[in-house]
């Protein structure tokens, strides 16, 4: 794709974007990036189309040209209700596949769809039905990061802001103790120290997450006295153990919002902290760097690509759809607010 230029014209209809993101974006980048933005938005409009950036994406996407942002939680609610006809998913895979699946009569686009999950690759369907065979009477509880086909083979999915609700609702409706819960290990330690259903795990784990270590969450404190560190659950439980708080990704939000502490650290995803230090100028965001390779892969010009080209397309096998479809539409009838209290 050729590299579009930076006009006058374009300079004066991203100047306030610009503005908006100039603490997080170098000014010498601005030029590369405010053609394609002004391009991407001026083709969304034409052709009725909506762009859902997940919290790891790169401001200059998050804050330039996303009209729902979100963690998978809230990307998904608001994939089944947008009236566009076409989403453009800037996030991996299974986020797309998840859209797909609650609004099967709309085209979802994926710029990339080399980019994948380390989770959603730890297991398969053929895993979980193996799973419920050595585990009879047990309802599954699936991660949203899994492809429609885990999804399919569960019984319930959840996101790391639902999660504890998700399982306590799930054990209730089944009358059990003791429940099921892929892929992510990490993820299902700390929820089952936040419950009393006894939850059985799979070995999977976030390549970005699992790279933090206490010593590290240590470390960030002796830096930078002070720091009030907020972690992700799919963190190690060691992890989660040192931080001020954990949650999931709007859940960090949220915090920072009601707290508004006068340094902090994020332990996720570094694009996460560029994204929300736009929102809280006068917060210190000290800035872990673990990054994503997948989401990484979502950059402008592809998403411009696919816009211009209505390309790549993602489809999910019409049965597969259905029966995943149960599974996340279970997730979202557990009330929102038992959801919030779990974040």
């Amino acid at each position: 794709m050729d590299i579009l230029p930076f006009t006058p014209a374009v300079a004066r209809e991203t100047e306030a974007l610009k503005a908006r993101m100039m603490k997080v974006i170098p000014e010498i980048e601005w030029p590369v990036h405010a053609p394609y933005i002004a391009a991407i938005n001026a083709l969304k409009r034409e052709k009725n189309a909506v762009i859902l950036a997940h919290n790891y994406m790169t401001p200059e996407i998050f804050h330039g040209v996303a009209d729902f942002v979100g963690d998978s939680l809230q990307l998904a609610r608001l994939a089944a209700k947008t009236e566009a006809k076409l989403i453009v998913q800037a996030g991996v895979h299974f986020m797309a596949e998840t859209s797909k699946v609650l609004s099967p009569e709309k085209t979802v686009l994926i710029p990339d769809p080399q980019a994948g999950c380390s989770l959603a690759a730890s297991i398969t369907g053929a895993d979980v039905r193996l799973l419920k065979q050595t585990y009879p009477g047990l309802p599954v509880v699936t991660y949203v990061n899994t492809s429609a086909e885990v999804k399919a083979e569960s019984d319930v999915c959840c996101t790391s802001s639902n999660a504890v609700a998700v399982v306590e609702d799930i054990a209730r409706e089944w009358g059990v103790d003791t429940v099921i819960m892929v892929p992510d290990e990490f993820l299902a330690q700390n929820v089952a120290k936040l419950t009393k259903i006894k939850v059985i795990t799979w070995k999977g784990h976030c390549e970005v997450h699992e790279r933090f270590t206490a010593e590290t969450i240590r470390d960030f404190r002796d830096s930078h006295p002070g720091v009030i560190v907020i972690a992700h659950p799919e963190c190690p439980p060691s992890v989660v153990a040192e931080a001020d708080f954990a949650g999931s990704t709007s859940g960090m939000i949220d915090f920072v919002a009601q707290k508004q502490p006068q340094k902090v650290v994020l332990v996720t995803e570094c694009s996460m902290s560029d994204n929300v230090a736009v929102e809280f100028p006068k917060v210190d965001f000290v800035r872990p760097c673990n990054l994503c390779p997948h989401m990484k892969m979502i950059t402008l010009p592809k998403i411009l690509h696919a816009l211009q080209t209505n390309t790549v397309e993602v489809t999910v096998d019409a049965a597969i759809a259905e029966r995943a479809k149960k599974a996340v539409e279970r997730m979202l009838a557990v009330p929102v607010k038992a959801a919030r209290q779990a974040a």
